[in-house]
């Protein structure tokens, strides 16, 4: 592992720090005089020859923070860091890779799949509203621009393990997990809960053409872990709402777990007395079990989970060791005393 240098837990990076409007305002101002074009054609990242905002209703993003919401509400950013939830060993990733580098399949299935963002202008994320049924006291239907203003945010910063071997740092703006469950009311006889995902084919280019796919995305937690304090519903990271490929407008971060078990764009939180039906798990169940925790000692059928590449920066990686339960063993270890400690072929979960 090649040596880094730290920066103090709580200064991060002037490129990670960028807010919405002073982004927007460099790309004004260089297309003012005429940049825009050839900042993006000598591989700059930040410009490109258009100024409008996808989130204003149009369909064309200029770059990946212009996918940010203008409607989302902002009220408590940004949020104070909780330090119980840092990490240390490695930095922050910058803005705009995290931004930049995604898995969304909802907008692109084909092709460049990790450039995600170009493809969101028509998704429009708020207002939206999220459903609560299943085993609980009653049903419920929420305003979710009054649900996060009545939350007390904060910042976490996670590790984030891709199932395909690569990871990045974010800090995530949210709440815990539990804290929403706990007004959903659940009955004592819910052992999971499934979460459900947007199903807009109009807004959604991926969903509108890979119709091989059961959209929407569905997920499920066993309830000890969706109570486990590490279990957070992130509607920002970075400061400032998610951007539409990152999730927008609510998430799930699970870091213990690979991304795809952390669901985007939720719309529907249902508690069932059996464990629930999961998107992956239905359509290749020899490679994405129901647990998918990070495992280095658990393959994948068709590569090794023993490293990951992480991104910093823009083309900048490093390959590093994973960590069991990407690096939350005290936190969730207990969950799961199956868990293969020692190198073990591949196994269904």
């Amino acid at each position: 592992m090649a040596n880094i240098i730290l920066n103090p837990d709580w200064q991060l990076k002037e490129s990670a720090c960028t807010t919405q409007a002073a982004y927007k305002n460099r790309r004004i101002f260089l297309k003012s005089l005429g940049l825009g074009t050839m900042a993006l054609a000598t591989g700059g990242f930040r410009c490109s020859n258009n100024a409008h905002s996808a989130s204003s209703g149009e369909l064309d993003p200029d770059g990946p923070l212009d996918t940010i919401p203008d409607d989302a509400p902002r009220d408590g950013y940004p949020a104070a860091r909780n330090p119980d939830f840092t990490v240390p060993e490695r930095p922050v990733t910058d803005r705009l890779v995290s931004s930049s580098y995604n898995n969304f399949y909802e907008f692109i299935n084909q092709g460049n799949l990790k450039r995600v963002w170009p493809h969101t202008g028509a998704f429009q994320a708020f207002p939206w509203t999220l459903e609560v049924r299943g085993q609980v006291e009653r049903k419920q239907t929420w305003d979710l621009s009054d649900l996060i203003r009545s939350m007390d945010l904060e910042e976490r910063i996670y590790r984030f393990r891709c199932v395909e071997a690569w990871s990045i740092t974010v800090p995530w703006t949210g709440f815990p997990l539990s804290k929403l469950i706990e007004r959903c009311k659940p009955l004592t006889r819910a052992t999971h809960v499934q979460f459900t995902c947007i199903n807009r084919p109009n807004q959604l280019p991926g969903q509108a053409t890979a119709h091989w796919y059961p959209w929407p995305y569905f997920e499920g937690l066993r309830m000890d872990e969706a109570m486990n304090e590490l279990a957070f519903v992130a509607v920002g990271m970075y400061g400032e709402p998610l951007p539409k490929q990152n999730g927008s407008p609510l998430r799930l971060v699970l870091p213990w777990k690979y991304g795809y078990k952390g669901p985007k764009a939720i719309v529907r939180i249902e508690f069932t007395r059996k464990q629930p039906k999961t998107f992956w798990n239905e359509l290749q169940p020899q490679e994405y079990g129901f647990l998918s925790n990070v495992n280095p000692n658990v393959p994948h059928p068709r590569w090794s989970q023993a490293s990951e590449r992480f991104l910093s920066r823009e083309n900048v990686e490093e390959r590093i060791p994973t960590q069991i339960f990407n690096g939350y063993d005290r936190w969730v270890s207990d969950l799961y005393p199956d868990e293969p400690r020692t190198p073990a072929g591949p196994i269904i979960r």
